[in-house]
C-alpha cells in the first residue's frame, strides 16, 4: 500500500461560522496562507484551501457553515475511500452514523461524513477520475506523500484519536480501514498507541483516556513546529487555550495538545533533535 491508498488520511477540514478569524489565528500561529474555492462561493458555503508555508498544494481546507452539517463549530479528519457510496453503507454496520450523505461536488470529488461510534466526526472522500484534473490530482498525492516523510514546520504531519473506550475505538477502525495500532514504547510509560493505515511507520497515534482524570473524546489533525514551546505561547497569545502540555517522551519528542478560540483541538509536536 501508498501513503495514498483507502483508508489513509491525507486532509483535515475546520467547519466555522467565522472563517476570518480561523484565518487571522492560523495565519499568525502556524503561517499558514490560503485560496479560496472559487467555485464553493455559488452556494454561499466558502471553501477555502490551507497551504503550509512553502508547500505548492494544500494540505486541508476551513468550510464555512460548521463542517457541512455537524452543526456549530468542528474539525475532521478525511480519510480516503475507493467508493464513498460502499463505504458509508459498510461503516453503518459497523456502528457509524451519517452526518452528511454522500455528495458529489463537481466533477472533483464525492465527500460524506459520518460519526464513529464515541461521536466523532470524520469524512470520506474519493478522488476525481476526470482527465483534465489527472495531472493536478498527481502532483498534490505526489506533494503529500513528500510532507509524509519530510514535514516542514506548519504542516499537518500527524493525526491523533482520542479515547475514553480504546477498545471500541480500536475495534471500529481496524474493521473500517484495516488500521493496525501498536504501543509506542518510546512514550514513557504514557497509554499512547502508535496508527498505522497500511504503511511500514504510523501516520497517527491513539491516546488512551480511560483511567486518567478528564479524558476525552476526539479526532484531530497534529502540526509539526520547530518549538512546541513558543508556538503554544502564541497560540495562546492569539486566543487558544491549552488543554495538554508542552509535555515531552524520552526520546526528546515535544507536544502539547490546544484548542483553538473557535473551540477545536489541534496538536502540536517538534521531532526529537538529532545528535
Amino acid at each position: 500500500m501508498s501513503f495514498m491508498s483507502p483508508g489513509s488520511v491525507v486532509w483535515f477540514e475546520i467547519g466555522t461560522a467565522d472563517i476570518a478569524a480561523v484565518r487571522d489565528f492560523y495565519g499568525s500561529v502556524l503561517g499558514w496562507t490560503f485560496e479560496t474555492d472559487q467555485d464553493s462561493s455559488t452556494d454561499g458555503r466558502v471553501y477555502t484551501r490551507i497551504m503550509a508555508p512553502g508547500a505548492p498544494w494544500p494540505m486541508g481546507a476551513i468550510e464555512q457553515g460548521g463542517s457541512g452539517g455537524t452543526g456549530g463549530e468542528a474539525v475532521n479528519l478525511s480519510v480516503l475511500s475507493a467508493d464513498v457510496h460502499d463505504d458509508v453503507e459498510r461503516l453503518k454496520r459497523l456502528g457509524a452514523t451519517v452526518v452528511v450523505p454522500p455528495t458529489t461536488v463537481g466533477e472533483v470529488t464525492v465527500f460524506a461524513r459520518l460519526r464513529d461510534p464515541l461521536g466523532n466526526v470524520f469524512a470520506l472522500f474519493s478522488r476525481t477520475t476526470s482527465e483534465q484534473l489527472e495531472e493536478r490530482a498527481a502532483a498534490t498525492e505526489e506533494h503529500i506523500e513528500q510532507a509524509a516523510y519530510a514535514p516542514v514546520p506548519g504542516g499537518f504531519a500527524w493525526f491523533e484519536i482520542g479515547t475514553t473506550d480504546p477498545r471500541a475505538t480500536r475495534e471500529f477502525y481496524e474493521a473500517a480501514f484495516g488500521w493496525r495500532f501498536e504501543k509506542d514504547d518510546s512514550a514513557g510509560g504514557k497509554p499512547y498507541y502508535n496508527v498505522f493505515t497500511g504503511n511500514e511507520w504510523p501516520s497517527g497515534g491513539m491516546y488512551d483516556h480511560s483511567t486518567g482524570p478528564g479524558g476525552a473524546d476526539y479526532t484531530m489533525p497534529s502540526f509539526m513546529v520547530t518549538d512546541v514551546a513558543a508556538t503554544v505561547a502564541g497560540a495562546v497569545a492569539a486566543g487558544a487555550t491549552v488543554e495538554h502540555g508542552p509535555d515531552g517522551n524520552p526520546d526528546g519528542l515535544a507536544f502539547a495538545r490546544l484548542i483553538d478560540l473557535k473551540g477545536n483541538r489541534f496538536g502540536l509536536f517538534s521531532m526529537p533533535r538529532q545528535p
